[in-house]
Protein backbone atom coordinates (compact mmCIF):
# COMPACT_ATOMS: atom_id res chain seq x y z
CA UNK A 1 0.00 0.00 0.00
CA UNK A 2 1.12 3.26 -1.15
CA UNK A 3 0.07 5.74 2.15
CA UNK A 4 1.52 9.48 2.48
CA UNK A 5 4.41 10.18 4.95
CA UNK A 6 4.16 13.85 5.68
CA UNK A 7 7.11 13.98 7.95
CA UNK A 8 6.46 16.75 9.87
CA UNK A 9 9.49 19.11 11.06
CA UNK A 10 7.36 21.58 12.96
CA UNK A 11 6.70 19.07 16.08
CA UNK A 12 9.90 18.31 18.31
CA UNK A 13 9.29 15.06 19.03
CA UNK A 14 10.93 13.66 22.26
CA UNK A 15 13.72 10.95 22.23
CA UNK A 16 11.41 8.58 24.33
CA UNK A 17 8.73 7.09 21.80
CA UNK A 18 5.76 7.65 24.28
CA UNK A 19 6.75 10.79 25.91
CA UNK A 20 4.56 13.93 25.75
CA UNK A 21 5.57 17.25 24.22
CA UNK A 22 2.37 19.04 24.27
CA UNK A 23 2.10 21.53 27.04
CA UNK A 24 -1.13 21.34 28.84
CA UNK A 25 -1.49 24.42 30.05
CA UNK A 26 -4.03 24.53 32.64
CA UNK A 27 -4.49 21.74 36.07
CA UNK A 28 -7.90 22.29 38.07
CA UNK A 29 -6.14 20.36 40.78
CA UNK A 30 -8.02 17.40 40.84
CA UNK A 31 -7.16 14.21 42.79
CA UNK A 32 -6.95 10.93 40.70
CA UNK A 33 -6.88 8.48 43.83
CA UNK A 34 -8.49 5.48 45.20
CA UNK A 35 -11.84 7.09 45.67
CA UNK A 36 -11.96 8.80 42.52
CA UNK A 37 -15.21 7.74 40.20
CA UNK A 38 -13.38 6.47 37.72
CA UNK A 39 -16.46 5.35 35.79
CA UNK A 40 -19.17 7.99 37.66
CA UNK A 41 -23.18 6.47 37.80
CA UNK A 42 -24.14 9.15 39.21
CA UNK A 43 -27.02 11.31 37.62
CA UNK A 44 -25.54 14.14 37.02
CA UNK A 45 -22.56 13.06 35.37
CA UNK A 46 -25.13 10.97 33.15
CA UNK A 47 -26.83 13.98 32.23
CA UNK A 48 -23.98 15.82 31.29
CA UNK A 49 -22.97 12.66 29.11
CA UNK A 50 -25.75 12.81 27.34
CA UNK A 51 -25.43 16.48 26.46
CA UNK A 52 -21.93 15.82 25.47
CA UNK A 53 -23.01 13.09 22.98
CA UNK A 54 -26.04 15.54 21.37
CA UNK A 55 -22.63 17.73 20.89
CA UNK A 56 -20.99 15.49 19.03
CA UNK A 57 -23.68 14.51 17.06
CA UNK A 58 -24.21 18.16 16.46
CA UNK A 59 -21.24 19.64 16.35
CA UNK A 60 -18.22 17.87 17.01
CA UNK A 61 -18.44 15.16 14.51
CA UNK A 62 -19.11 17.86 11.54
CA UNK A 63 -16.20 19.65 12.50
CA UNK A 64 -13.71 16.52 12.73
CA UNK A 65 -15.18 15.66 9.32
CA UNK A 66 -14.78 19.17 7.87
CA UNK A 67 -11.30 19.82 9.53
CA UNK A 68 -9.44 16.29 8.09
CA UNK A 69 -11.56 14.99 5.73
CA UNK A 70 -11.91 12.03 7.95
CA UNK A 71 -12.41 8.79 5.77
CA UNK A 72 -13.35 5.35 7.88
CA UNK A 73 -12.57 1.82 6.47
CA UNK A 74 -13.60 -1.20 7.76
CA UNK A 75 -16.34 -0.21 9.07
CA UNK A 76 -18.13 -3.36 7.77
CA UNK A 77 -15.25 -5.57 10.63
CA UNK A 78 -17.74 -4.10 13.11
CA UNK A 79 -20.92 -5.63 11.77
CA UNK A 80 -18.81 -8.74 10.47
CA UNK A 81 -17.76 -9.22 14.71
CA UNK A 82 -20.59 -7.53 16.51
CA UNK A 83 -21.21 -10.69 18.68
CA UNK A 84 -17.67 -10.38 20.05
CA UNK A 85 -17.77 -6.78 20.53
CA UNK A 86 -20.99 -7.14 22.61
CA UNK A 87 -18.59 -9.63 24.87
CA UNK A 88 -16.64 -6.90 26.08
CA UNK A 89 -13.01 -5.35 23.85
CA UNK A 90 -10.14 -3.97 23.95
CA UNK A 91 -9.13 -1.77 20.88
CA UNK A 92 -6.10 0.23 19.77
CA UNK A 93 -4.68 2.68 17.72
CA UNK A 94 -1.32 4.98 16.81
CA UNK A 95 -2.27 8.59 18.37
CA UNK A 96 -1.63 10.79 16.11
CA UNK A 97 -4.08 14.06 16.26
CA UNK A 98 -5.46 15.93 18.78
CA UNK A 99 -8.82 15.04 18.29
CA UNK A 100 -8.16 11.70 16.63
CA UNK A 101 -10.24 10.11 19.53
CA UNK A 102 -13.36 11.87 18.07
CA UNK A 103 -12.88 10.19 14.92
CA UNK A 104 -12.59 6.26 16.54
CA UNK A 105 -16.15 7.79 18.65
CA UNK A 106 -17.70 8.48 15.02
CA UNK A 107 -16.14 5.54 13.33
CA UNK A 108 -17.56 2.73 16.01
CA UNK A 109 -20.97 3.95 16.25
CA UNK A 110 -23.12 3.07 17.94
CA UNK A 111 -20.55 1.57 20.27
CA UNK A 112 -19.23 3.91 22.87
CA UNK A 113 -15.73 3.08 24.19
CA UNK A 114 -14.42 4.29 27.47
CA UNK A 115 -11.44 5.91 27.18
CA UNK A 116 -8.22 5.70 29.55
CA UNK A 117 -6.59 9.02 29.50
CA UNK A 118 -3.06 10.78 30.22
CA UNK A 119 -3.99 12.33 33.89
CA UNK A 120 -2.61 15.67 33.05
CA UNK A 121 -5.26 15.90 29.70
CA UNK A 122 -7.66 15.37 32.30
CA UNK A 123 -7.26 18.28 34.44
CA UNK A 124 -6.57 20.54 31.29
CA UNK A 125 -8.47 22.87 29.27
CA UNK A 126 -9.89 19.66 27.32
CA UNK A 127 -10.67 17.98 30.34
CA UNK A 128 -14.80 18.42 30.58
CA UNK A 129 -14.51 16.83 26.49
CA UNK A 130 -12.64 13.91 27.53
CA UNK A 131 -14.68 12.93 30.82
CA UNK A 132 -18.04 13.77 29.70
CA UNK A 133 -17.01 11.03 26.73
CA UNK A 134 -16.48 8.08 28.92
CA UNK A 135 -12.49 9.22 29.49
CA UNK A 136 -11.10 7.49 32.47
CA UNK A 137 -7.66 9.27 34.39
CA UNK A 138 -4.86 7.24 34.10
CA UNK A 139 -3.66 7.77 37.95
CA UNK A 140 -0.40 7.69 38.05
CA UNK A 141 2.13 7.45 41.56
CA UNK A 142 -0.47 5.81 43.85
CA UNK A 143 -0.45 2.38 43.90
CA UNK A 144 -4.14 2.42 45.52
CA UNK A 145 -5.22 4.41 42.89
CA UNK A 146 -3.90 2.38 39.97
CA UNK A 147 -5.91 -0.59 41.76
CA UNK A 148 -9.18 1.26 41.58
CA UNK A 149 -8.14 2.10 37.91
CA UNK A 150 -7.51 -1.68 37.04
CA UNK A 151 -10.45 -2.83 38.72
CA UNK A 152 -12.67 -0.17 36.71
CA UNK A 153 -11.02 -1.38 33.58
CA UNK A 154 -11.56 -4.99 34.29
CA UNK A 155 -15.32 -4.15 35.34
CA UNK A 156 -16.36 -2.70 32.17
CA UNK A 157 -14.37 -5.47 30.11
CA UNK A 158 -16.50 -8.30 32.09
CA UNK A 159 -19.71 -5.82 31.20
CA UNK A 160 -19.37 -6.72 27.62
CA UNK A 161 -18.14 -2.67 27.27
CA UNK A 162 -15.35 -1.48 24.87
CA UNK A 163 -12.68 -0.28 26.44
CA UNK A 164 -9.72 1.74 23.93
CA UNK A 165 -6.32 2.67 24.33
CA UNK A 166 -3.61 5.09 22.75
CA UNK A 167 -0.92 1.84 23.09
CA UNK A 168 1.97 3.82 21.94
CA UNK A 169 1.42 6.06 25.57
CA UNK A 170 1.30 9.45 23.72
CA UNK A 171 0.02 11.80 21.28
CA UNK A 172 2.63 12.68 18.42
CA UNK A 173 0.71 14.80 15.92
CA UNK A 174 0.91 13.46 11.89
CA UNK A 175 3.82 10.98 13.15
CA UNK A 176 3.11 8.11 10.02
CA UNK A 177 5.72 4.98 11.85
CA UNK A 178 3.94 2.85 14.76
CA UNK A 179 5.66 3.51 18.15
CA UNK A 180 6.20 0.60 20.05
CA UNK A 181 3.14 -0.48 22.44
CA UNK A 182 3.19 -0.19 25.78
CA UNK A 183 1.74 -3.67 27.87
CA UNK A 184 -1.54 -2.29 29.75
CA UNK A 185 -4.40 -2.38 27.31
CA UNK A 186 -2.71 -5.73 26.51
CA UNK A 187 -2.99 -6.99 30.12
CA UNK A 188 -6.22 -6.16 30.36
CA UNK A 189 -7.52 -8.12 27.58
CA UNK A 190 -5.64 -11.44 28.66
CA UNK A 191 -6.26 -10.69 32.33
CA UNK A 192 -10.28 -10.19 31.30
CA UNK A 193 -9.53 -12.99 28.10
CA UNK A 194 -11.31 -10.51 25.76
CA UNK A 195 -9.90 -9.52 21.86
CA UNK A 196 -7.89 -6.99 20.79
CA UNK A 197 -9.09 -4.70 17.74
CA UNK A 198 -6.65 -2.94 15.87
CA UNK A 199 -7.17 0.40 14.26
CA UNK A 200 -4.92 2.82 12.31
CA UNK A 201 -4.98 6.14 10.98
CA UNK A 202 -3.23 6.88 8.06
CA UNK A 203 -2.99 10.39 6.05
CA UNK A 204 -3.69 11.38 2.46
CA UNK A 205 -2.22 14.69 1.10
CA UNK A 206 -4.65 17.44 0.23
CA UNK A 207 -5.11 17.73 -3.52
CA UNK A 208 -7.16 20.24 -6.00
CA UNK A 209 -9.07 22.26 -4.12
CA UNK A 210 -8.31 20.50 -0.89
CA UNK A 211 -4.68 22.21 -0.66
CA UNK A 212 -6.48 25.63 -0.26
CA UNK A 213 -8.42 24.72 2.65
CA UNK A 214 -6.06 22.04 4.43
CA UNK A 215 -2.75 22.91 4.84
CA UNK A 216 -2.12 20.00 6.90
CA UNK A 217 -2.49 16.23 6.07
CA UNK A 218 -5.94 14.40 6.03
CA UNK A 219 -7.03 11.51 7.55
CA UNK A 220 -7.93 7.97 6.90
CA UNK A 221 -9.30 5.73 10.11
CA UNK A 222 -8.55 1.82 9.17
CA UNK A 223 -10.53 -0.87 11.44
CA UNK A 224 -9.54 -4.36 11.38
CA UNK A 225 -10.74 -7.77 12.64
CA UNK A 226 -10.28 -9.03 15.77
CA UNK A 227 -7.41 -10.86 17.73
CA UNK A 228 -7.59 -13.24 20.66
CA UNK A 229 -5.38 -14.14 23.64
CA UNK A 230 -3.44 -17.46 23.75
CA UNK A 231 -5.16 -18.95 26.68
CA UNK A 232 -2.75 -21.74 26.16
CA UNK A 233 0.13 -19.77 27.35
CA UNK A 234 1.12 -18.56 30.93
CA UNK A 235 -0.17 -14.89 31.22
CA UNK A 236 3.11 -13.19 31.17
CA UNK A 237 3.75 -14.80 28.03
CA UNK A 238 0.32 -14.48 26.36
CA UNK A 239 0.66 -10.26 26.68
CA UNK A 240 3.71 -10.37 25.12
CA UNK A 241 2.44 -12.18 22.27
CA UNK A 242 -0.91 -10.29 22.14
CA UNK A 243 1.40 -7.26 22.30
CA UNK A 244 3.31 -8.47 18.84
CA UNK A 245 0.68 -9.68 17.06
CA UNK A 246 -1.59 -6.26 17.85
CA UNK A 247 1.23 -3.95 16.57
CA UNK A 248 1.68 -5.94 13.43
CA UNK A 249 -2.32 -5.78 12.83
CA UNK A 250 -1.61 -1.73 13.47
CA UNK A 251 1.43 -1.97 11.49
CA UNK A 252 -0.12 -3.29 8.25
CA UNK A 253 -3.18 -1.08 8.19
CA UNK A 254 -0.70 1.59 8.42
CA UNK A 255 0.82 0.45 5.17
CA UNK A 256 3.83 -1.33 6.42
CA UNK A 257 4.92 -4.92 5.33
CA UNK A 258 5.71 -7.03 7.90
CA UNK A 259 9.15 -6.04 9.23
CA UNK A 260 9.09 -2.05 7.65
CA UNK A 261 8.45 -0.05 10.72
CA UNK A 262 11.20 1.11 12.18
CA UNK A 263 10.28 0.14 16.25
CA UNK A 264 10.11 -3.06 17.90
CA UNK A 265 7.01 -3.75 18.77
CA UNK A 266 6.95 -3.84 22.69
CA UNK A 267 8.07 -0.30 24.68
CA UNK A 268 11.49 -0.66 26.74
CA UNK A 269 12.64 2.80 27.30
CA UNK A 270 14.88 2.81 23.69
CA UNK A 271 15.71 6.09 22.40
CA UNK A 272 15.41 6.56 18.88
CA UNK A 273 17.64 6.40 16.65
CA UNK A 274 16.04 8.96 14.14
CA UNK A 275 12.35 9.72 13.07
CA UNK A 276 12.43 8.07 10.21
Amino acid sequence: MNYYDPKPTKYPFPEITDQHYLVVKKNNGEVFDKDYPYVDKSFGYKLKHKGMRLLLYTLAFPVMRIRTCLKIKGRENLKKHKDVIKQGIVSVINHVHMWDFIGIMRAVLPYVPHIPVWDKNMRGENRVLIRYNNGIPIPVGDMRATHAFSKTIDNLLQQGKWVHFSAEGSMWEFYRPIRPFKKGAFYFAVNANKPVLPMAYTFRKPKGLQKIFHKNPLLTLHIGEPIFPDTTLPKHEAIEKLTVEAHTAVCRLAGFADGENVYPAIFDNTKKVNYY
